[in-house]
């Protein structure tokens, strides 16, 4: 740690009228560049991956390894146009900011709440899983109790200082990593049987065939395995957030978005391969244990399932960092543009936007209150209309990015360091497989499933849309009337 103090992180240099940030923006480049790799990182692990796994594969069978791949691709090309973009200009808006340029002021506003929205609700969905578990091991302190103590500690953690936010992140998200690459090397080894004490047959990789066939369900299971691993990746992007208080920005975006491959290849379609390959798809154990335990269990290891409650713990906590961080900086920017408060582009004189923080947490904790009051009817409504938020922002990604690509070259051409591959070709690919995938989830009619979450979203973006574009035809107005009467 340095006695030096940070120094203010510069934003885009547009004043706030034309959906810029002001050329100074009060954040401190407080992240190292080990917080920004780990984050990087840590990022594509969630929590989704370690409990959410199950259900996919009972869905798909060892195809799940092509939902993955096809996901992981997605997020790969994402990455690369946002990469693309954020190299160019990093700021603490990422996407909202690039939409605000590329598409106008209504794409910018839009994006940037839903996002909020879908960080602020993840916050009480992981805040309630993290109690679950917590309440497991400690049963004399209710749930609610351990869900207000862990949002009280994370938010104290975002309220210090960005560098304490970074090494919280970076301490979680190294466990999510050595947990990950321990299964793959302790599973592979047992694949092959050379794991010493392992129970499993050693049956190498026969169990992706021998139990009705790679795709036991047909090739269209493929499509429905993608509708439930797809938002297990949400969270690749906050590394472009976070990029704009550190310590070089340019260089660890870059970084981040060429690393992006491996990172989806290892953590998902290893891991996955881990588990698909020592199990038969459909053994019990799967579905009743989950994923990750069942194939610990099934190699021997002792106490599977309490050491991976201790994985998912910290997963769940380093989402809620994470989303709190993401959510207090999107509403900063949104701040700074003037399409939210101006209190929240007001930093402390630690660099951190305080009041942005403490406006996310405070809705987060209202959803947590929403989870244990109403969770199958106010609280239902608010995940399902956030359901697709996560595929909106990448489409709004994907458009940006083709307007951005030539406002670069024609602005700073010098800055154009991480290029989208086959651009524009791929990027549009991107847009149609996208828009197929929200097209597809309208086919899933089960009880919260595709649908009613494709719906429920689009009506929420509807709504933010019309306020967006309400709210810039009166200020308009209010400006033609001050230029009348200053005449």
């Amino acid at each position: 740690m340095t006695s030096t103090p940070p120094s203010p992180v510069a934003a885009p240099p547009a004043p706030p009228g034309n959906g810029q940030a002001p050329a100074q923006s009060g954040l401190q480049s407080g992240l190292k560049n080990r917080h920004l790799s780990m984050i990087a990182v840590g990022g594509v692990i969630g929590a989704g991956l370690f409990v959410g796994s199950a259900s996919g594969i009972a869905a798909a069978g060892p195809g799940i390894l092509l939902s993955y791949a096809l996901v992981g691709a997605l997020v790969v090309f994402v990455m690369r146009m946002l990469g693309e973009m954020a190299a160019a200009n990093p700021t603490s808006g990422s996407f909202s900011a690039y939409a605000d340029r590329a598409l106008g002021r209504w794409a910018g506003f839009s994006i940037g709440w839903l996002y909020w929205f879908f960080w602020v609700v993840v916050l009480a969905v992981e805040a309630t899983a993290g109690a679950a578990i917590l309440t497991s091991w400690v049963p004399a302190v209710p749930q609610w109790a351990w869900a207000l103590i862990v949002m009280i500690v994370l938010t104290a953690t975002n309220l210090a200082s960005v560098a304490s936010f970074g090494e919280f992140e970076f301490w979680f998200a190294g466990i999510k990593v050595v947990a990950i690459a321990a299964f793959i090397v302790l599973g592979g080894l047992a694949i092959f049987g050379v794991l010493p004490g392992s129970h499993n047959a050693a049956t190498g990789f026969s169990n992706l065939t021998s139990h009705g066939g790679f795709l036991p369900h047909g090739p269209s299971a493929i499509l429905t395995g993608v509708l439930m691993v797809v938002f297990s990746f949400m969270g690749s992007e906050i590394v472009t957030l976070a990029a704009g208080e550190s310590e070089d920005p340019q260089r660890a975006v870059t970084k981040a978005t060429k690393s992006v491959i491996w990172r989806v290849g290892i953590f998902y379609l290893g891991s996955i391969l881990v588990v698909v390959s020592l199990l038969p798809w459909n053994d019990p154990s799967i579905a009743k244990k989950g994923s990750y335990v069942a194939a610990l269990g099934s190699i021997g290891i002792p106490h599977a399932g309490q050491i991976m409650n201790v994985i998912v713990l910290t997963a769940v906590l380093s989402c809620l960092n994470s989303g709190l961080y993401t959510a207090s900086r999107m509403a900063f920017s949104l701040g700074q543009r003037g399409d939210a408060p101006k209190a929240f582009a007001r930093t402390n004189s630690r660099g951190v936007p305080q009041a942005a923080i403490l406006a996310s947490v405070l809705f987060g904790f209202i959803a947590v209150g929403f989870n244990y009051l109403w969770p199958d009817t106010v609280f239902q409504f608010l995940l399902n209309s956030s359901g697709a938020v996560a595929l909106f922002v990448w489409l709004v990604i994907c458009f940006s990015q083709l307007r951005m690509r030539g406002i670069i070259l024609r602005e700073n051409p010098d800055k154009l360091v991480v290029r989208m591959w086959l651009f524009p070709y791929l990027t549009w690919a991107t847009i149609a497989m996208i828009s197929f995938v929200l097209v597809y989830m309208l086919t899933d009619d089960s009880d919260g499933g595709g649908r009613i979450q494709v719906l429920l979203s689009v009506l929420l973006a509807g709504l933010v849309v019309g306020v967006s574009l309400v709210r810039d035809r009166l200020g308009r107005g209010t400006a033609e009337k001050a230029a009348v009467t200053s005449r």
